[in-house]
Formats: structure tokens, C-alpha cells, sequence
């Protein structure tokens, strides 16, 4: 007797919830060519394998829950009463036994960026479903089941002003002169004053503008004004912040074995609240780099804080944070230990709530696992003379050179994860939430605001292709496991932090890289620094990024002074568990 054609079928089967909730399961099956009275329609023509059941009463679940889960928002308007209604879509995916956990994340996002194309993206339900049901069927065969859930949340007066690009605002625009730009450029050059010839043209305007900013800022106390003409930041508790040729020399028993790094002025506010008995000296020169350190006591060490003048992406700038770094570190030769310690941009992983890293938690950089070159810091530059090449497929071409660095101990490394691990078995032994709640009365006084943002401004977007952008959840934890995450509360992660301008230019490339290497956190760019580090024969050394964005932490700045906090506050508790240094007379 002849065997019966097998062949695969896509089969949707609408699943009945409650009012303005939808469950529909759209599954890859072996069936025969035998009829079901479950089938309400078998499609012929173009859309040959296509089955559509008729509504279930409820589904049978699936004995694994969902390998993936993407969840987006959608505006819906209703063209006979002009109203608007929010729904929240969410995309559950299952995959084929072979299918690799990074393929599983590369199918699913590429798999939804198909199917919300701008160019392409369907305007009604039914439209919607049958965009799954046609990649799964034509296109990603290793998908071996789709739930989507459809809620509606609320209805809206108005509809929200489609976001094209998060960038879109600064492409091609001029930035109006503002009090903000002025001071943050204070703040960016500090200690190095600034004079009013250097601010005008730098924001392209005359210096009759920058002077009227120049004169409210004065005003109210937070800039001041040097005999040679140029410009400076009041720091908090200015009386204590001593302006110097030369720093005093410090006896040996009061040499720091512990030397910390920032780049940004709220970071180094941020590290200032951490440090007792402290003093700030300000090496002054009226050409040339300026320094400031803050010296004092984090628990049994003495530390010596530096901020860095204007890190950023010219060469000049890193150049002279490479001075900076070893300056410092010629300056006081005790140190032992290095903490790089400020803001980042996290690396969000849409689909997994493991390996997600949002805004105001802590990345400590650590060696990511399975990669055969061992670092904690990872640089990407275009080498010289390149053109500017565009990256396909999420790949850097051969025109880039990556540059790795990893300490030769990981002491630090290994202690901060032990913190985090005791801290995940008893939420008591986290300190660092401490000295967060502690700092925040402190610097309650600042002009920048280290509250914690609310919730509601940390937004997540995907690419989509081009300057396309598409606002998405962030990952839950799955039914069944243990959700570490406290509300409010920040998470400490460890891996790989990088940069590079080759890297914040594309988001697929940037993602792309972070995936296979292991990167959790991207800053501005620190090569200079680290490999000054490296140079001084420092073996001791760790990045500390509190995250403010999700590119390089320097584009979101509500979140930036709370990120510095947390950072800040978790070196603070890392310090206090290292070992005292033996005096060395």
C-alpha cells in the first residue's frame, strides 16, 4: 500500500482570552494530507501550506517555556471615531533542537525586524499574523513555533510623534547655545580652565553670547572666574579645594596605594562622596594640562582621585589622558590599584533577561567567557588611511585593528563578584545600596540631580534597519526562575566593557560585536588610558561603569549623575573588602 504524502504545514490557531487580550499560536507541523475538523481553512495558490483552525477554547501549553520573548508597542487609530488605543504585542518564540542559543537570538531579532519594517509593516491584525505565518514559512524554518499575545493597554488622546532616529535631533543641526552647554563644557575641561575665545568657538557662536551665560553662572557660584581671564568649575565645599603650583608632597605613610580615574565631572562628585578626611589640590597652570587630586581614606586605604580633562573622541583629548594617567601614577608610586570608575552605555540582549543590562546598573569588567584571548578592555580603531568603509551583516571589515587588555591579576575582578555574590544570597550584604542612599542626602546640594530617574525614562529601541528605530520591552524574567532585579534597585554585572568610534556609528555592528565578545558596557574612549596603566606596570586595574545609555554613557544625560553614584558606591564597597596594604616606610 502506498505511504501518505508528509509535508509541512504553518497552522494558526486563535486562542479565546479576555476582553482586549488575544493569544494566537502559529506552529511548524508534520500533517497528512488527512482532513481535521479542527481546520476551519486550508489556503491553496501562493499561500499553499498555509492552515488556519478554527478558535480554541485554550492551548495546550508547550512542555518548555518560551526559548525567547520579544515584546514591542503598537499605536492603533480608528478611522470611524478618530480614537487611539495602545496595545502591547508580545512575539514568544521556539526553536528547532539544533538551533544554537546565538543563532536562536540572531533568528529571533532578525525575525522581528522583518516583520516591523517601516516600509512594510502591516496596518491591521490580520495583516500582522499573516507576516509571521510567511517568514516562518519562507524564510526562518528553524522557528519552530510563535505565540503572540495582543493586549490592549489604554486608549490615548493622541497619538505619540513617531521617533525616526534617536540621534535625529543632532544630524545636521546646530545646537543653540544654552547655560547647559556652556557649564558642561566648563565641566568637560575641568581642571584645564577654559577662556571665552576657547568657548565660542567651539559652539560656533560670538563671545558677547557666551559671555551673558558666562555672568548667570557667576552669579549663582558655580563657575569662577582666574586672574588670567579664563573660566573654572566652583567644586563642592570650594574653601577645601586648594589651588597649587605644585602638590604638597605627601609623607610615606600617607601615600594612596589606591588611585581612581574619572573623566566626567559628575563621576568624579560621585567618587568625592565615597572619600573621608579628604583634600582636593588643583595643580594649576595657566598653559598646559592642569590636575586635581583629592586625597583622603575609602575604609583602611588611602586614595588619591583624579579627574581627567575632556575625554573624548580626538585624539588630542586622549592623548592628553594618557598624560594625565601618567602623571598621576608617576606622582604617587605606592599605588597598587587602579579603578577606572564613571558611566557607560549598556548592552541590551532584547530577548534574554539573564544577560540584559539596563540603565543604573553596574558593569565590572571582567573576562567574558569563552573568549580565546583573555581581556577586560577591548578598543576598535579604523587603521590609518582607511577609508570609511560600511560594515555588513553586523561585521567590522579587515580595515580595523582591536586592541585587548587584561591585568595580569584579577583580584579585584574576583572579589566584586564574590560581593555580588553574597549579595544575591542575603539582600542585607549589599553595601553599596548604602552608600547610594547615603550619598544622594549628601550631594543633595548639587546642581545635578543623583535621584535615581523613574523608571519610566529608561526606554529600549531596536534598529530596524537604516535610522529606523522601534521602541521595545525590556526582557522578564522567565515563568519558573528567580527574578534578582529589585525595583529600584541596581544590578551589578560583570564582562567585557570596549569603544571605539568604528563601533558607536552602527547599532548592528555594535551589537553584533558585543555578542560574540563577550561586551556588556561601551564607554568614550579610554585607550589611552589603560594603556598608560599598562605601561606603569599596574596589575591591578578594573573598569567600574555605571550605565546612563545604551550606546556609550554619554548621550542620556538624566541618568547620568545617578550611574556615576551607583558605580561610585560599588567601588566604595569593593575597596572596603580589599585587604589593608602593608605600610611601606
Amino acid at each position: 500500500m502506498e505511504s501518505k504524502t508528509v509535508e509541512e504545514r504553518i497552522v494558526m490557531t486563535p486562542i479565546k482570552k479576555g476582553h482586549g487580550h488575544t493569544r494566537i499560536k502559529i506552529e511548524r507541523v508534520q500533517q497528512t494530507d488527512e482532513n481535521n475538523s479542527s481546520v476551519m481553512h486550508v489556503a491553496g495558490g501562493a499561500h499553499k501550506g498555509i492552515v488556519i483552525n478554527k478558535e480554541a477554547s485554550s492551548g495546550e501549553d508547550d512542555q518548555f517555556h518560551a526559548q525567547l520573548t520579544l515584546e514591542f508597542k503598537v499605536f492603533l487609530t480608528n478611522a470611524a471615531n478618530d480614537t487611539h488605543t495602545q496595545e502591547s504585542r508580545q512575539l514568544k518564540f521556539w526553536f528547532k533542537n539544533e538551533v544554537s542559543e546565538p543563532d536562536q537570538m540572531r533568528n529571533a531579532q532578525d525575525f522581528f525586524k522583518e516583520l516591523v519594517s517601516p516600509s512594510h509593516f502591516p496596518k491591521d491584525y490580520v495583516g500582522f499574523i499573516k507576516g509571521i505565518m510567511k517568514l516562518m514559512q519562507l524564510k526562518y524554518r528553524n522557528i519552530r513555533k510563535i505565540e503572540v499575545e495582543i493586549r490592549q493597554i489604554e486608549e490615548i488622546t493622541e497619538p505619540p510623534t513617531r521617533p525616526i532616529s534617536m540621534d535625529e535631533n543632532s544630524i545636521g543641526a546646530k545646537v543653540g547655545v544654552n547655560q547647559e552647554k556652556v557649564l558642561e563644557m566648563i565641566e568637560s575641561a575641568y581642571p584645564n580652565p577654559l577662556t571665552v575665545t576657547d568657548m565660542a568657538k567651539t559652539l560656533q557662536c560670538t563671545e558677547e553670547e557666551v559671555h551673558l551665560h558666562l555672568d548667570e553662572l557667576k552669579s549663582k557660584g558655580i563657575i569662577k572666574l582666574l586672574e588670567n581671564g579664563s573660566y573654572t568649575r566652583v567644586t563642592q565645599n570650594d574653601t577645601e579645594v586648594k589651588m597649587v603650583r605644585q602638590v604638597p608632597t605627601v609623607i610615606s605613610s600617607q601615600q594612596p596605594s589606591i588611585a581612581i580615574i574619572t573623566a566626567q565631572y559628575c563621576e568624579k562628585v560621585a567618587v568625592d562622596a565615597m572619600i573621608e578626611n579628604k583634600d582636593t589640590y588643583v595643580r594649576y597652570k595657566t598653559e598646559g594640562e592642569s590636575n586635581v587630586y583629592t586625597l583622603g581614606n575609602i575604609g583602611a586605604h588611602r586614595v588619591v582621585a583624579t579627574k581627567l580633562p575632556a575625554v573624548g573622541h580626538h585624539r588630542g583629548a586622549m592623548i592628553a589622558a594618557g598624560n594625565t594617567t601618567t602623571r598621576l601614577l608617576g606622582s604617587f608610586q605606592k599605588v597598587e590599584y587602579v579603578f577606572l570608575v564613571g558611566i557607560g552605555g549598556g548592552v541590551p540582549h532584547y530577548t534574554d533577561y539573564s544577560k540584559h543590562v539596563r540603565l543604573g546598573d553596574v558593569v565590572v569588567s571582567t573576562p567574558p567567557e569563552g573568549q580565546n584571548d583573555k581581556f577586560i578592555y577591548i578598543y576598535c580603531e579604523k587603521t590609518k588611511n582607511s577609508s570609511e568603509d560600511k560594515a555588513t551583516n553586523g561585521t567590522l571589515s579587515s580595515k580595523h585593528n582591536i586592541k585587548r587588555w587584561c591585568p595580569p591579576s584579577l583580584c579585584l575582578q574576583e572579589i566584586a563578584q564574590q560581593l555580588w555574590a553574597q549579595g544575591l544570597v542575603d539582600a542585607k550584604q549589599r553595601p553599596w545600596e548604602d552608600y547610594i542612599r547615603h550619598a544622594t542626602e549628601t550631594l543633595a546640594s548639587q546642581e545635578a540631580d543623583f535621584n535615581r530617574p523613574s523608571p519610566e525614562t529608561d526606554k529600549l529601541f531596536m534598529s530596524i534597519g537604516g535610522k529606523d528605530i522601534i521602541e521595545v520591552g525590556h526582557p522578564q524574567a522567565p515563568e519558573g526562575t528567580v527574578d534578582y532585579r529589585q525595583p529600584g534597585k541596581s544590578m551589578i554585572h560583570f564582562g567585557g566593557v570596549a569603544s571605539g568610534r568604528a563601533l558607536m556609528k552602527d547599532d548592528a555592528v555594535r551589537q553584533e560585536f558585543a555578542n560574540q565578545r563577550g561586551i556588556l558596557a561601551f564607554d568614550s574612549e579610554f585607550d589611552a588610558v589603560v594603556e598608560s596603566i599598562y605601561g606603569n606596570r599596574k596589575d591591578n586595574y578594573v573598569f567600574i561603569r555605571g550605565i546612563s545609555d545604551y550606546k556609550d554613557g554619554t548621550k542620556n544625560k538624566e541618568w547620568q549623575p545617578y550611574s556615576a553614584l551607583a558605580a561610585a558606591a560599588f567601588m566604595k564597597a569593593l575597596i572596603c573588602a580589599l585587604d589593608p596594604c602593608d605600610d611601606q616606610d
